[in-house]
């Protein structure tokens, strides 16, 4: 069994490269450049408003959940930018534990609610309606692609 602490800039090396295997594969199929995702789990992990745990299996963080929480007039929302296994780790229920983990201690800081953007098909959607996430009605996600 391994270990869940809080993540570490002094990780962020290897946060990059679990990310960079992870979302290279499916169900993404991102083609992410290690040097890139370092720079992008950085960014967040700098935010004043980050929170992120790592799992650490012999000695190597194996996996890492990551995001970043934001006051509305209802109340404080937390949104799960990242959450990453090295594949080589995958299927053990590392996701899991780190998903729990985060939304008890949510819970525990008073969060009003907990939001992610994930693929619309394939396993992550009923990976996380085994938690009580369900699709939103109320909001949609709109984006804009900028031309060169």
């Amino acid at each position: 069994m391994g270990l869940i602490q809080p993540c570490s800039l002094e990780h962020v090396e290897r946060y990059g490269e679990i990310y960079a295997k992870a979302f290279s594969g499916e169900p993404w199929n991102d083609p992410w450049d290690p040097a890139d995702a370092v720079i992008h789990v950085r960014e967040l992990l700098e935010s004043k408003q980050s929170y992120g745990m790592e799992y650490v299996e012999d000695g190597k963080v194996v996996g890492f959940i990551l995001g970043t929480s934001m006051l509305f007039h209802y109340g404080r929302t937390f949104e799960i930018n990242d959450l990453a296994v090295d594949p080589a780790y995958q299927r053990r229920g590392i996701a899991k534990m780190l998903l729990e983990r985060c939304l008890a201690d949510m819970k525990a800081r008073g969060i009003v609610g907990v939001h992610l953007i994930t693929a619309g098909e394939g396993i992550l959607p009923a990976f996380y309606e085994k938690y009580g996430f369900k699709k939103e009605n109320e909001v949609i996600l709109m984006g804009l692609e900028m031309d060169e």
